[in-house]
């Protein structure tokens, strides 16, 4: 059996981490490369980098900020945003990312999936997905959750897999920020419908949350920010919990 993963984000703003509820009521988190640094030496199995506004500004990724998160990090690091070509993940790879995260522009564009994975390997390829219940049923949206679609979340994260993406990152936006836990049902659907891992985000506020995306959702990696941001919920404590329930954990 793999182990699990957990997985510290900084979602950046302006060169700041920040952190919202339901992607919106954005405040600012702290210094990203700070952050970078303490999750690599305490804990973190892997890393996410996402530039929130690059796609609504129509801007690339910082990628001079990704290089200095990139030297002072030793653990796989996934950075995503504003990436629209293989051009742009070019740039990002050599600036020290391991894989990129495309969300706006895989649904846009889907060759885009297919073009990654075939140049750099599908492990390179995360799609990220951003959804929530509009009338009973999973929605994707797009441009960091403003721009609703008539698309169902897990027709198109079976696409996504068809097209070779190697990993999807489920953001559930009703429970962002919330605390309240992750969206378990619909984990445990894709978990169930999909072969490739799926990271479950959105919702973490305590540890127990952590072992029911795990136990429920059937997640192969959880991805949160604010619990780990402010310094609630302790990386490494948080493995020794999930350990001490049956969850296979990698500790350094």
């Amino acid at each position: 059996m793999l182990t699990k993963r957990i997985i510290p984000c900084l979602d950046i703003k302006n060169g700041r981490t920040v952190k919202g509820v339901n992607f919106v009521d954005i405040k600012d988190a702290g210094d990203p490369l700070e952050l970078a640094e303490f999750y690599a030496k305490n804990g973190a199995d892997e890393l996410v980098f996402l530039d929130i506004s690059a796609t609504e500004e129509k801007r690339k990724t910082l990628a001079s900020l990704v290089e200095q998160i990139a030297s002072r990090i030793n653990i796989p690091f996934t950075v995503g945003g504003g990436i629209n070509s293989i051009e742009d993940v070019d740039v990002l790879l050599k600036s020290g990312a391991d894989k990129v995260s495309i969300n706006t522009s895989a649904y846009l564009n889907p060759e885009l999936i297919t073009a990654i994975s075939k140049r750099y390997g599908s492990q390179c390829c995360v799609v990220a997905i951003d959804a929530r219940v509009i009338k009973g049923e999973w929605k994707v949206h797009l441009v960091g959750g403003q721009k609703s679609t008539d698309a169902d979340l897990f027709e198109w994260a079976k696409k996504v897999e068809s097209l070779g993406a190697g990993e999807i990152l489920f953001t559930s936006m009703d429970h962002d920020g919330t605390k309240n836990g992750f969206a378990n049902e619909a984990l445990a659907k894709l978990s169930d419908e999909l072969s490739i891992p799926i990271i479950a985000s959105g919702g973490a506020g305590k540890m127990s949350h952590f072992k029911e995306t795990f136990n429920i959702g059937k997640a192969d990696a959880a991805l949160a920010a604010s619990v780990f941001h402010y310094k609630e919920i302790d990386i490494i404590d948080l493995k020794k919990y999930l350990l001490n329930n049956n969850i296979l954990m990698r500790l350094q």
